[in-house]
């Protein structure tokens, strides 16, 4: 069973950068696309990214284009992803998920991590 490990999350400035990974392990990432969804408390989650396996191609919350990117190095079974130009509303837990990816940086989602702690202030 694919298992997904988030890290590096941790607290920045505004303005500031982070860099998540998420590593699989107990099996290949193979086909699976790879999203990141986050979740504040009290509010509904939403999709933040998702990059197909097949031609590395990415989609973007509308919130995050311009300052997010995700990436896949599938010979290390890890996706990234690499937080610029963070602002407070950034601040939520970043779960990463195996499936597919759907409409507007959404999931059909087989595998989801733990979570890590993004958090944003000044």
């Amino acid at each position: 069973q694919l298992q997904l490990v988030e890290s590096g999350g941790g607290l920045a400035q505004p303005g500031g950068s982070l860099r998540p990974s998420c590593a699989a392990s107990g099996s290949s990432l193979g086909n699976d696309a790879i999203g990141w969804t986050r979740q504040a408390p009290g509010k509904e989650g939403e999709g933040v990214s998702c990059i197909i396996s097949v031609d590395g191609s990415a989609d973007y919350a509308d919130s995050v284009k311009d300052r997010f990117t995700i990436s896949r190095d599938n010979a290390k079974n890890t996706a990234y992803l690499q937080m610029n130009s963070l602002k407070p509303e950034d601040t939520a837990v970043y779960y990463c998920a195996a499936g597919l990816c759907s409409e507007a940086a959404g999931m059909a989602v087989r595998y989801w991590g733990q979570g890590t702690q993004v958090t944003v202030s000044s």
